[in-house]
């Protein structure tokens, strides 16, 4: 039996630089392990939610549609505004003086002839009127018969006006409505980007467990396997073997070592990829393994009955039916006419003001407003019935997910008498090969199926957390997956 014992100081010095060479891809080096950061799901999941860069945005994006619906509350109040008009003018006239001219000279000779009969007798009277009409007539023809006139001026004027609207056909409740439903569905933006940060992170969180334990499980092989050959040397030398017998107990160690470095570099593929997640560069320890839990607590039926109300996506795109029927509203109400108060008050030293009523209806625009309404009516129709589709996918994600989440479990219970039984294989294996009695290709054999089932069973638990993260991100519920980590009755993959 001691002939077949793991012989780890052989091997300590090779992988502790195969290590060493894996950390490295991550800017870390073997003397500032204890720099290293250990963290587990639960504040992996709060760091990301509160410090990523999809987080930061969503919650600006949330913040500026709350902002733009609470600035269109006041929408339909009197709009008052504080004009200023400066301005300057040049205005040349041509002013027809002929009537002007007629007038004057009528109204001259009547008040000479009205004097002249008071004073004289009419034998004296009239030939002195006669006299006097043509001196008259010169003079004023001495006037031009017509005159341009030149105005130029500079003027500061400030007024005051308002505006209400007090009919428009709608628009104004339409465009309110529309704020607010954007409002509310920026908040469930947010809530479906928390959500797929959460699968991201369970993805590359548990991939990089699934890693670690895939290159335990082949670190371990290629332990026993160097052990297994290093006693086929010496067997060999002692001639209890043939040479062929040791050959394949070499091959058997450069397989596993190919595996090894294959799974160690999978290992920096993974903790890089959960490190740039989490836009860190120190991750290397994580304290929350794979999971199995023994128990099942859904129920399928209630989550296909359950997940509409709790399915962010779902909601985001009932609201966008909303907000598309919103839409029809308000391209309805561009149809009718609108009808608004107005007045303006002059603030200078001639207060000069106005008040008045005004309506105004569109008789064309080049537009055509009928159409407008169709279009908004059909994407309406769409909308519901891709809301309908997605229903369907996501009906068919809950179902399969939950059946493959209860297939790993069963799985798990299987796998886990396998590998008692792969064990005590190959203690007999070698026992056998030890007295002479089994064969090299049996002892590898064996030795080879008990590390396949070890990673089948990490295997298997991985597909059931992202089977089980699946299920909940469909239903609308993965914000309550570290209650799964922590229920009781569960298998841990340390």
């Amino acid at each position: 039996m001691a002939l077949f014992q793991t012989n780890k100081s052989k091997l300590r010095p090779h992988l502790i630089s195969g290590l060493c060479f894996a950390l490295g891809t991550l800017g870390l080096v073997c003397s500032q392990t204890a720099l290293a950061q250990s963290i587990s799901y639960a504040q992996a999941e709060k760091d990301l939610l509160t410090n990523s860069y999809s987080s930061q945005a969503n919650q600006a994006l949330q913040q500026s549609a709350q902002l733009h619906a609470q600035a269109m509350k006041g929408l339909g109040l009197p709009r008052v505004d504080l004009n200023v008009r400066a301005y300057a003018f040049h205005n040349e006239l041509d002013v027809p003086l002929g009537a002007l001219k007629n007038n004057l000279e009528q109204t001259l000779s009547n008040g000479i002839n009205d004097k002249i009969d008071e004073m004289l007798p009419s034998d004296l009277a009239d030939p002195l009127k006669e006299s006097i009409q043509q001196p008259i007539r010169d003079g004023v023809g001495l006037i031009p018969d017509s005159s341009q006139v030149v105005l130029d001026d500079q003027v500061i004027r400030p007024t005051v006006s308002v505006m209400m609207p007090i009919y428009t056909g709608g628009l104004t409740s339409s465009a309110k409505e529309i704020a607010n439903i954007q409002a509310q569905r920026s908040e469930l933006n947010t809530e479906q980007q928390q959500d797929v940060q959460r699968f991201e992170l369970i993805q590359a969180y548990f991939n990089a467990q699934l890693q670690k334990k895939l290159l335990d499980s082949s670190r371990f092989n290629l332990q026993a396997m160097q052990q297994h050959y290093d006693n086929a040397l010496k067997m060999e030398k002692q001639g209890f073997i043939s040479k062929g017998q040791r050959m394949q107990f070499e091959v058997a160690k450069n397989n596993a070592q190919r595996g090894y470095q294959n799974t160690e570099a999978n290992l920096r593929s993974s903790l890089f990829k959960l490190n740039n997640l989490m836009q860190s560069s120190d991750i290397t320890d994580l304290s929350t393994p794979l999971f199995i839990n023994q128990q099942n607590n859904q129920n399928l039926m209630a989550l296909l009955k359950t997940y509409q109300d709790q399915s962010s996506l779902i909601r985001k795109m009932q609201m966008d039916t909303q907000l598309a029927n919103a839409n029809v509203k308000a391209q309805s109400a561009a149809k009718k006419p609108n009808v608004f108060a107005f007045g303006e008050y002059s603030l200078d030293d001639k207060q000069n003001w106005i008040v008045g009523v005004a309506a105004r209806y569109n008789l064309f625009s080049g537009i055509d407003k009928n159409k407008t309404v169709q279009a908004a009516e059909l994407q309406r129709y769409a909308t519901k019935l891709m809301t309908e589709r997605t229903k369907q996918e996501v009906e068919s994600v809950i179902y399969t997910s939950f059946n493959e989440a209860g297939s790993a479990q069963q799985s798990h219970l299987l796998l886990a008498q396998n590998v008692k039984a792969a064990q005590e294989n190959l203690r007999i294996q070698q026992l056998s090969f030890k007295e002479d009695m089994g064969t090299a290709t049996q002892v590898i054999d064996a030795q080879n199926s008990l590390n396949a089932l070890q990673s089948e069973m990490a295997l298997n638990a991985y597909k059931y957390v992202m089977s089980l993260a699946t299920l909940l991100q469909s239903h609308g519920s993965i914000n309550q997956f570290q209650s799964y980590v922590n229920q009781p009755h569960t298998d841990y993959i340390r």
